[in-house]
């Protein structure tokens, strides 16, 4: 194997994957294209494009360079066969879940799965006719019990939302495969270069973009990458309901790909300074974040994950009432309370430990704050944290 032949590094991957200067004018990136009409110069063109044989572009709708380049680098960066843009992480998580099932069928979801996913789940899929049901996502092997003869999916997250549980995805995908369903992952945290979900027996790997492969919290922007299994059935969902994003969109999800390694390097080291600190502090009963030794689901995140990021949460020790948490959290410097994450700013929220589960119990033993560490430097975002614990506990 030549030099040239080797592949490449995930770090040097998402530099290079998804841009062919040659074909748009030398530009090193690819340009925004603005388009919907497609004229063809003969009957022929326009008859192979309709029967769907012709070469090029039919119309604007799924075929822009700028949305396909961003489609394949992300597919070849996770190892997948095909990548599907669309216009949010949500609707990332759901399409799938359309695309896979029919009346009849039965959904396996991890208990520790994204809110709108569990939503979506019960207010519109089981409207059609498929059943839901949520299992421990530190089941592992252990899920073999609650598959049935129906189920067709098996839904993954992994860390899991707010309470970072990290699932043993092989072993999960091993069962699934056993009994004839498919394994859905959502893998925005950890993103292709933290866990490249197809080596791991995952069908299916979905993408809120909008969070690290944007970056930057001014895009919203989905990814699904399929294998060869999956490609078709979702290829048809993806374009029977017209599912697209601008190339606008796209060319900005292009532009965080290029630094996204660089990025995540920052938020990974930033969040394990700043995880370490608040495991100190008097305040916290306990960091869950999994990168840290010792955290929850760390064995499984050292064997399974190339790396880490930026989100996680950490529990108080019972007693600081709602009025102390305001005062801590309405006056933070550098941390703001917003619902996204994964771009260049810090943030801070409450959430309900309460809420975390409906199936399996998650004894959190305290009131929950969920942190994104952003590209600040660490002793700033600390000494704001400092200045915020001083407020919970009511002395300034």
């Amino acid at each position: 194997m030549s030099d040239r032949d080797k592949p490449l590094k995930p770090e040097t991957a998402v530099v290079h994957l998804g841009r062919e200067p040659a074909k748009h004018l030398g530009a090193v990136n690819t340009p925004v294209y603005r388009a919907s009409t497609i004229v063809f110069p003969t009957l022929d063109d326009l008859e192979a494009s309709a029967a769907g044989t012709h070469p090029g572009i039919g119309y604007g709708l799924h075929g822009l360079p700028t949305v396909t380049d961003l489609q394949s680098a992300v597919a070849e960066l996770e190892g997948g066969a095909r990548g599907f843009a669309v216009p949010s992480g949500l609707a990332a998580t759901t399409l799938p879940l359309l695309a896979l099932t029919k009346a009849g069928d039965r959904v396996l979801i991890t208990d520790s799965v994204y809110g709108p996913t569990r939503r979506f789940a019960m207010n519109t899929l089981q409207r059609y006719g498929v059943e839901i049901a949520f299992y421990d996502p530190l089941a592992g092997a252990a899920i073999e019990q609650a598959m049935t003869p129906n189920t067709r999916v098996v839904f993954v997250e992994s860390p899991g939302s707010l309470s970072f549980d990290v699932q043993d995805v092989p072993a999960i995908a091993a069962v699934a495969h056993r009994h004839g369903a498919v394994v859905v992952m959502d893998n925005s945290w950890a993103t292709p270069l933290g866990f490249r979900s197809f080596d791991h027996g995952v069908d299916v790997s979905v993408h809120a973009a909008t969070k690290y492969i944007g970056g930057h919290s001014d895009v919203l922007l989905g990814l699904i990458v399929c294998n060869d299994a999956t490609t078709a059935p979702m290829h048809r969902i993806w374009t029977d309901m017209g599912v697209a994003v601008s190339t606008d969109d796209a060319f900005l999800g292009l532009r965080g790909l290029r630094t996204l390694a660089t990025r995540l390097a920052r938020h990974q080291a930033s969040a394990m300074r700043v995880a370490s600190w608040l495991r100190s502090r008097p305040e916290v009963r306990e960091v869950l974040y999994p990168a840290l030794p010792g955290a929850r689901g760390h064995e499984l995140w050292k064997r399974d994950f190339r790396l880490a990021t930026g989100l996680f949460t950490i529990v108080l020790h019972p007693g600081p009432t709602r009025e102390r948490l305001a005062a801590m959290l309405d006056r933070m410097r550098l941390f703001r309370m917003g619902w996204s994450w994964g771009g260049f700013e810090s943030l801070i929220i409450p959430t309900d430990p309460d809420k975390l589960r409906t199936a399996s119990r998650f004894d959190a033993g305290g009131p929950c704050l969920r942190l994104h560490i952003g590209l600040e430097d660490p002793d700033d975002l600390i000494a704001d944290l400092d200045d915020g614990f001083q407020r919970l506990n009511g002395r300034s």
